[in-house]
């Protein structure tokens, strides 16, 4: 299994990027800077990030900062808290010397907190527009801070803040004479003046602005403008570009795509795009998580690997051809025969599908979350004695994730009307002389016809293979109906309404129960039973269950049946109990 995060290992060539960036952020001249990571969700952003702080922190001149906006909206009002977040790490990593300068700059941050007016007040300082956020609370704020307010102003605040008086106790003084302008610029002063007595190169990570509410987005955009455009500075900011700009338009009442365009540009002096991965970068990514999770391969060869492909990807470019999954089975050490061997070329064979496909488009968390649908799946089956292969799940899994539900119900019909679970139309398929037409596809198939085509040529082969037990573990999207070949067709129909059971008053039921035949009333319990083995879950009232139960107090078999399985389970809940207690001879659990 592999961890649903992001990493400061690099298996994507992403070092590219994050060297790129240390490079510019190491250039004293390119200082103060901004710089915005930008990429869709799960391409890698944070990677990057990881990847960039790693090679920084390797040099003490820098102060690294790491921000998570997401992490701070429901904690405290967003401008403060970047505000507060700078001052203090800046308090903790001063010299002692230092230590009452960076105290006078943390104080400083609480008189700027109130409703976030050192971003609307220093918005002339970095030469932004702020679209007349304030209105009204901006100008009782004002006579406020100069002294001249009166309590009706107070009130205009306070009604502004939506609830934020705890945070403004105590910052409403009276006597207060020093204007908001000059608040902001002596802020920017000490801090300046603080950074510049350190000796070192503030760097701050902001990630997550995507993952924002729009109007905490864009409070924390506007709390970087405090520090924009300092001496020595660097601001590192990850999201999603079109999430930013969609929180802009609804923040400022849709200004227009060159106003939105203005706004981020002023923030954002470079605009770094995380790279599209293609063929090579995914085979890649997916060899190394397939080593990455072998326990038993060394660690000084499985770096030796990794460095091998980034190189290789970083030639992508040249005549030089690919790497092959041998020269990596070589590299391991590891015989062409063993377990790892395997899953590198199973893994290979699905990276051409998982790179181009529409749904993945190699999207690295997608890529890991479908891995790991995957090895869960192949855990159940060996625990099952399923006989699967980590391949057939593999290919089962791909199907699910790229088609649509029509597609996915359509081939869990085709494999429960199969005799033994084998649809024939993969014999007719996989033995087809030339392409096959897309008109030839069951219906639901058609409108991802180019990916099924090649996924029917992917390996394993599906033909004369039973797929009800990879129907079994895919059941959360292609429920297995169960059909005993033993049952008669009315037998079959009651069974399958007992299944579905609402309660044990159903008419239904109770009329599907009658139609039985009597030398049939134990095969179906036997069935019920069956099905009910495949789910495990006993936390809350099933309809299997309930249909059962109802079956046992007509029939003295089926009766029988139904407490034997009871009492295979270790701990029955209430609900079931409760559903058999009007039985004398009923004995649910274990130690009954």
């Amino acid at each position: 299994m592999w961890a649903d995060s992001e990493s400061n290992v690099d298996y994507l060539n992403y070092s590219e990027v994050s060297e790129m960036i240390c490079e510019m952020i190491a250039d004293d001249a390119m200082l103060p800077i901004s710089l915005g990571v930008y990429g869709t969700w799960g391409v890698g952003k944070s990677s990057i990030l990881k990847l960039v702080q790693k090679e920084l922190e390797a040099d003490s001149q820098n102060l690294i900062i790491t921000f998570d906006a997401w992490l701070y909206q429901d904690f405290d009002e967003a401008k403060s808290a970047l505000m507060t977040v700078i001052a203090k790490t800046l308090y903790d990593q001063s010299s002692k010397g230092l230590k009452e300068r960076a105290a006078g700059l943390y104080r400083r941050v609480n008189k700027l907190k109130l409703l976030g007016i050192a971003a609307d007040a220093g918005a002339l300082a970095a030469g932004i527009p702020t679209f007349g956020m304030f209105g009204k609370a901006a100008e009782s704020l004002e006579d406020i801070w100069e002294g001249t307010g009166d309590e009706a102003d107070v009130k205009v605040v306070k009604d502004a803040a939506n609830d934020a008086g705890q945070r403004a106790k105590g910052l409403l003084k009276p006597n207060e004479k020093r204007n908001a302008p000059e608040e902001i610029a002596a802020f920017r002063k000490e801090f300046e003046d603080l950074l510049n007595e350190t000796g070192r190169r503030l760097v701050v990570f902001v990630d997550n602005l995507d993952r924002c509410l729009p109007a905490n987005a864009i409070s924390t955009l506007e709390a970087m403008r405090l520090f924009l455009f300092l001496p020595n500075t660097a601001f590192i900011v990850a999201a999603d570009e079109e999430m930013i700009r969609l929180a802009v338009a609804k923040h400022f009442s849709d200004p227009g795509d060159r106003h939105i365009t203005d706004y981020l540009d002023k923030l954002i002096q470079v605009p770094i795009r995380v790279p599209k991965l293609g063929l090579q970068e995914v085979r890649a990514y997916l060899a190394m998580l397939a080593i990455a999770s072998a326990k038993s391969v060394d660690a000084g060869k499985v770096e030796a690997v990794r460095a091998a492909l980034i190189s290789k990807l970083r030639k992508s470019w040249s005549e030089e051809p690919p790497f092959e999954v041998k020269d990596v089975v070589s590299t391991l050490g590891i015989s062409e025969g063993s377990e790892l061997a395997a899953t590198l070329e199973s893994m290979d064979r699905l990276a051409p599908l998982l790179a181009h496909s529409v749904r993945v488009n190699g999207n690295p968390r997608i890529v890991k979350r479908l891995l790991n649908v995957i090895r869960m799946r192949s855990k159940t089956a060996k625990r099952r004695g399923m006989p699967l292969s980590e391949s057939f799940i593999a290919k089962l899994a791909l199907f699910e994730r790229i088609v649509g539900e029509e597609a996915i119900q359509q081939l869990g019909t085709l494999v429960n009307a199969a005799p033994n679970g084998k649809p024939t139309l993969f014999s007719e398929f996989e033995t087809w002389v030339g392409e096959i037409p897309a008109e030839t596809l069951p219906i639901h198939w058609q409108k991802q016809a180019p990916f099924v085509l090649d996924w029917l040529k992917l390996d394993p082969m599906l033909a004369g293979v039973d797929l009800r037990p990879a129907v079994y573990l895919a059941r959360e999207t292609l429920p297995l109906r169960v059909a005993s070949t033993r049952l008669s067709p009315v037998a079959r129909q009651s069974l399958g309404t007992l299944l579905k059971t609402v309660s044990t008053i159903s008419r239904a039921s109770k009329d599907a129960i009658a139609a039985i035949p009597a030398a049939e009333v134990g095969d179906v319990m036997e069935e019920m039973i069956s099905a009910m083995s495949r789910n495990l879950d006993w936390s809350k009232a099933r309809p299997d269950f309930r249909g059962a139960a109802m079956l046992a107090k007509a029939d003295a078999t089926a009766h029988g049946k139904l407490v034997r399985f009871a009492k295979t389970i270790e701990t029955p809940p209430r609900w079931m109990t409760a559903l058999m207690k009007d039985d004398e001879e009923s004995s649910v659990g274990g130690n009954s």
